[in-house]
């Protein structure tokens, strides 16, 4: 169905978004915006301790959420997750592929079962996920997956040889959800974000005991064109844009958060 624009094409009034591993940080960030929208919270994590966490924190911000325990690498888990949560919230309209991990070791350094949880987690989890879900998007007519991708995407750095290739990997899956399910009017895209202030980058951005900033800092400040690491919130508008009407025809899309760093040389010595 082809709609014009109008004041309502952001709103996700009524419809079930399922973010993976919202519990904090970027996950939740995003499921709050939706909520804000009018959309109904669904998420899950790998153990009820951060389940509860998130029912907490979901509660402190005034937002109804439905969590769930699953492992987002398990497809019997998966399945069953999505079973319960149609049967007691409703049949997802939005998939945000959020959950992932970071091993930062050096590629030689790196065991093959270690390289194997990260591709594990950061690839094979939103294809598990997406799988389970976009048979009922399809019976339904409509349904936006959404991947939140890195610019690792993108590019390579120094000790993160598995996390760049499960999210370049993750970028081509983009491709082809799109290539696949475009004409049953499922759109899948990806965020990805630059370098945001979480609690997981929180040491990264302490002050040294001389007052100077952590040299890892100092490097991100001085790769990005915005001069600043991104906030969480800086991806919600983004978030809701592709879960929205409005992005109705974006498809097979990476929308980059990051301040410009990946339009940026860097500056001169």
């Amino acid at each position: 169905m082809i709609s014009d624009f109008t004041e309502n094409s952001f709103r996700l009034d009524g419809q079930v978004a399922f973010v993976t591993g919202a519990s904090y940080g970027i996950g939740f960030a995003i499921a709050s915006a939706y909520a804000k929208y009018g959309a109904k919270i669904v998420f899950n994590d790998i153990n009820q301790e951060l389940v509860d966490k998130g029912m907490a924190s979901y509660k402190e911000a005034g937002i109804e959420a439905h969590g769930y325990v699953a492992d987002v690498t398990s497809e019997s888990a998966m399945t069953e997750v999505v079973a319960k949560i149609e049967k007691e919230v409703g049949s997802v309209d939005i998939l945000v592929n959020n959950a992932g991990i970071i091993k930062r070791t050096p590629m030689v350094e790196m065991s093959a079962e270690e390289w194997r949880k990260v591709i594990d987690i950061d690839l094979t989890g939103p294809f598990i996920v997406s799988k389970a879900i976009i048979p009922s998007m399809i019976k339904k007519g409509h349904g936006k997956i959404i991947n939140i991708c890195s610019m690792m995407s993108e590019l390579g750095r120094e000790t993160v040889s598995a996390y760049a290739a499960a999210k370049g990997g993750l970028k081509i899956l983009i491709r082809n959800i799109c290539s696949e399910y475009g004409e049953a009017n499922i759109q899948c895209n990806g965020i990805g974000p630059g370098y945001i202030a979480t609690p997981q980058t929180a040491p990264l951005l302490e002050k040294q005991a001389d007052g100077s900033r952590h040299p890892f800092d100092q490097f991100i400040i001085a790769k990005t064109p915005a001069a600043r690491w991104g906030e969480p919130s800086n991806l919600q508008g983004p978030a809701v844009f592709l879960a929205s009407p409005a992005s109705d025809f974006v498809n097979g899309h990476i929308l980059y958060v990051d301040g410009g760093i990946l339009a940026y040389i860097g500056k001169q010595p």
